[in-house]
């Protein structure tokens, strides 16, 4: 038996509106489930480490917390997956050395059709079926993770505004024409929506 259907959607850099993209998408696919992943640290990153949201997480394992009981919590991004309609919502706290383990617990974990993933890194190790990355039209940075996920990306979403010069190779969408990026996810997926 095959996996579920999996659409990545990961960012050029934090901030870009990954989470709301996420929403949207799961409002369009009745019935699909979300994985956030969160890749941690043992306060490695100079942050005061009673600011450090999940380290406090981190152990030998990944961590996969699934079930409305264990991931809601109201703004915060898996709240709003719920919010926005999904099934179940997963959410994996792993160090970057456990992250292909913790994302193939997750998947197992999946009982839907389909499944949205929201990061980066998670596509080194798991196929899949589509990967939007996010972007904003004014920013041309882009961090190593979504450079590495850059050769898994079918579709650019440009969410602050009008796309920047057109790809050849990928397709480019903006928050104007939303609408066309489902479908372009649905009919390059070859299934159809009930």
């Amino acid at each position: 038996m095959h996996g579920p259907i999996v659409i990545g959607v990961g960012g050029f850099t934090s901030n870009v509106g990954k989470t709301t993209l996420m929403c949207e998408l799961l409002k369009a696919f009745p019935g699909w489930e979300a994985i956030k992943t969160t890749r941690g640290h043992y306060r490695s990153c100079g942050k005061d480490p009673h600011a450090c949201c999940v380290s406090h997480l981190l152990s030998e394992q990944a961590l996969v917390r699934s079930g409305r009981e264990l991931t809601y919590e109201a703004g915060k991004d898996t709240g709003r997956y719920w919010d926005a309609g999904a099934t179940n919502v997963h959410w994996l706290i792993a160090t970057d050395s456990q992250v292909e383990k913790g994302i193939h617990e997750a998947l197992a974990r999946v009982k839907s059709r389909g499944v949205f993933i929201e990061g980066n890194s998670f596509s080194q190790f798991v196929h899949t079926d589509g990967f939007v990355m996010v972007r904003q039209a004014s920013e041309n940075k882009i961090k190593s993770s979504a450079r590495q996920a850059l050769n898994k990306t079918s579709a650019i979403y440009v969410s602050d505004g009008e796309a920047p010069t057109a790809s050849d190779e990928i397709p480019i969408f903006t928050c104007s024409n939303l609408p066309v990026l489902i479908e372009h996810l649905r009919t390059s997926l070859e299934w159809v929506v009930p």
